[in-house]
């Protein structure tokens, strides 16, 4: 099946995180991960993987894909733990955003949010993990940099 136009122009876009990435958390103790970006099946998907060399904290898998008749991004989110999720995804300008504020695969105990930018020229993405119980707005769970190693 032939990618539509406008997810091609729209996977397209997110040719900006293809490459390796150095991952920091402001948690402390939190070691330095790597994050991978990479296109699958013909650049119909983005693949992401994350490695975490601290227990706690899960390795993951995520696919991006474009949903032609929604018009938007959702990013399928798996990780080390079980855990399995769906976010609705953004990318404005500079502007990346993730959002999961309803159940999918998985209760929503919280709503959680990304905000982040890339800056550098494109070598970094400052951004930062919310919660949010849908009452008192978003609070920062901890603040997420991405750097371009590759």
């Amino acid at each position: 099946m032939e990618s539509n136009a406008n997810t091609s122009e729209a996977m397209q876009a997110l040719q900006r995180f293809i490459g390796a990435w150095e991952l920091t958390v402001d948690l402390p103790g939190s070691p330095v991960g790597r994050a991978t970006f990479e296109w699958a099946l013909g650049e119909r998907y983005l693949l992401q993987r994350i490695e975490i060399p601290h227990s706690p904290a899960p390795d993951s898998l995520i696919v991006v894909a474009y949903d032609e008749a929604a018009g938007r991004y959702t990013q399928h989110y798996f990780d080390s733990r079980g855990v399995v999720r769906n976010y609705a995804m953004t990318l404005d300008g500079d502007d990346w955003t993730l959002l999961r504020h309803e159940p999918d695969f998985s209760p929503l105990d919280f709503r959680q949010r990304f905000v982040g930018a890339f800056a550098a020229g494109g070598g970094s993405i400052e951004g930062q993990w919310q919660t949010g119980d849908g009452a008192d707005g978003w609070k920062k769970d901890f603040d997420l940099r991405y750097a371009r190693i590759g």
